[in-house]
């Protein structure tokens, strides 16, 4: 099991509203779609807050293997 911070940054004024906005739909997605709305909060904090790639990663629950960069399809 993973530790995540996501319910945290869900609540806190310092995340970008879209990146709240990304997490949110993570945990009302299906299963199947989470990992998407994951890996896009992960992709806001690294590019709108400037944190590395993998820990904005682990931040949000996922493994830090990928990458920040374009998401990827459904």
């Amino acid at each position: 099991m993973s530790f995540s911070l996501a319910p945290l940054l869900l609540h806190s004024d310092q995340v970008p509203l879209t990146a709240r906005h990304a997490l949110r739909a993570a945990y009302e997605a299906p299963v199947e779609e989470r990992t998407l709305h994951l890996e896009s909060a992960a992709r806001i904090l690294h590019h709108e807050l400037d944190l590395n790639c993998l820990d904005a990663r682990e931040l949000v629950g996922l493994t830090v293997e990928g990458n920040c960069g374009a998401p990827r399809e459904l």
